[in-house]
């Protein structure tokens, strides 16, 4: 597909995220970058909240891993919907009824102010990181399918993304990124549709008869019952449901999005209409993935292969969209691709921006002028954060989405900890031991982990965030305060 065609495509589709902005900011307050306003439809924040899951990883990465992976993600999909329960009827009171900005704020009053500085920066780490990877893929793509036709080198591509977001969320924030990802996640499912139509048509096959390849296939492998392996169902579906409520309802980025909703009972409504869309959509995926490796086996495509297993998955959905399926599945992808480079950041930095400059920095006590400056500082300095870690990241290989939850069980563990001691308990505990805790938790997991592999065959999987909770939980019991009577 031609460079200048691509360019000019991902050029409009920015003018229309301006033309967005533009109108949203009009009647935008001091408080409507973190809030909103609270005046956000339930509906909107539900279907623009899959996009920001899904980002480039879901649109990219499930596909691609079908091929070393089966479907055994499904079983993480099902623990998420659990997750996600959990959120609506536990969480989301606790949020709406402190009238929360920042959600690490519970966390100082029910311990003190070293567990609430201590949440947000794990807070802050994790979606750093998970941020970065995200735009990661997203950028290869783009920098393999426009920038390098012109020799413009890939640190610049990133950069140029993150000025584009910078432009049009600096000023409205949150408001604008509830209706900005409404337009990314139609693009994303549009791209995934257009893709399964071009493939079944590309085999001849009717939709009948798409349903049964995919499901009578060698990939489609739900279940998988080897406790040794890393895909056992039982740590896939544990993993699912804690992963949710760590990455989703004790993050910044996802519960600032539901906050800005009018009411506690429509953000409730959002959180399960997003997680029963979100699971059909990742089955969706799924599907299209076997689709993929089908066309490829048909059509004679070399893939890249090494003892015997796929390697570089992610490459998989951009080749054959860019250089095989056509000018329409080429500009779907592109569209969906673009939409995701930007879902997968613009909200990440207003919820960094938000967690900081409210739990650090004191910024709901600062004049209007002191406000703005400290807001556009900090929006500054996470964007160079994460072009930081794209950076050193950037000649990584397999699939992204692996890697992200593998970080997010180190990252999100020692947070999870502190929300289910505090939520479940009534314990008071010594405050000022908190910091130790969440730092040598996650080593303490990353060596477990090493160890079980190395003496047991056993692999923790995604199920290093259980382990790194309920050793937080277990510490947390030790540094209890006594009774005095």
């Amino acid at each position: 597909m031609n460079a200048t065609l691509i360019l000019i495509i991902i050029a409009s589709y920015f003018g229309v995220l301006m033309l967005i902005s533009h109108f949203v900011s009009k009647k935008s307050s001091d408080e409507s970058f973190y809030t909103g306003d609270r005046e956000s439809p339930w509906q909107v924040v539900a279907f623009g909240m899959i996009g920001a899951v899904l980002s480039g990883v879901t649109f990219v990465s499930i596909p691609g891993m079908v091929g070393t992976n089966y479907f055994y993600y499904l079983q993480f999909v099902f623990g998420n919907v659990v997750g996600y329960v959990f959120i609506t009827y536990i969480l989301i009171p606790i949020y709406y009824d402190l009238k929360l900005v920042s959600i690490y704020t519970y966390l100082e009053t029910r311990f003190g102010i070293r567990a609430y500085k201590t949440g947000s920066l794990f807070f802050l780490i994790s979606q750093s990181f998970g941020a970065a990877l995200r735009l990661l893929l997203a950028a290869k793509i783009l920098q393999y399918a426009v920038f390098d036709a012109f020799n413009i080198p890939f640190y610049i591509t990133v950069f140029l993304i993150l000025v584009l977001i910078w432009v049009y969320t600096h000023r409205s924030g949150i408001k604008t990124i509830v209706w900005t990802d409404m337009l990314q996640t139609f693009f994303l499912l549009m791209a995934a549709i257009v893709t399964i139509y071009v493939t079944k048509d590309a085999l001849n096959l009717s939709f009948s008869e798409t349903v049964s390849a995919v499901t009578e296939h060698e990939y489609f492998k739900v279940f998988n019952w080897d406790f040794n392996s890393g895909n056992n169902f039982f740590k896939q579906f544990i993993s699912g449901v804690l992963i949710a409520i760590a990455m989703v309802g004790l993050d910044q980025n996802m519960m600032q999005k539901t906050l800005t909703c009018k009411n506690k009972k429509e953000a409730q409504r959002n959180i399960l209409t997003f997680s029963l869309i979100l699971a059909v959509t990742q089955f969706l995926f799924l599907g299209l993935g076997v689709m993929l490796y089908l066309y490829a086996e048909k059509f004679g495509i070399q893939l890249e292969v090494e003892n015997g297993k796929f390697i570089n998955t992610d490459a998989l959905f951009p080749i054959l969209s860019l250089n095989h399926f056509g000018i329409i599945a080429s500009i779907s992808f592109i569209l969906g691709i673009t939409a995701a480079s930007f879902s997968s950041a613009d909200s990440a930095l207003t919820a960094l921006t938000t967690s900081f400059t409210h739990d650090f920095l004191d910024i709901q006590h600062k004049n209007p002028k002191e406000k703005k400056r400290l807001k556009n500082c900090v929006l500054f300095g996470f964007s160079v954060v994460i072009f930081t870690i794209i950076m050193l990241f950037s000649e990584s290989k397999g699939d992204v989405i692996s890697t992200i939850f593998k970080v997010a069980g180190y990252t999100y563990g020692p947070l999870l900890g502190l929300y289910m001691f505090g939520i479940f308990t009534k314990i008071k505990i010594k405050d000022a031991a908190v910091p130790f805790i969440c730092i040598l938790m996650p080593l303490l997991t990353y060596l477990l982990n090493h160890y079980f592999i190395l003496w047991y065959n056993f692999d923790f999987g995604f199920m290093n965030v259980f382990v790194n909770a309920a050793l937080t939980v277990v510490c947390l019991m030790v540094v209890k305060k006594k009774n005095r009577n």
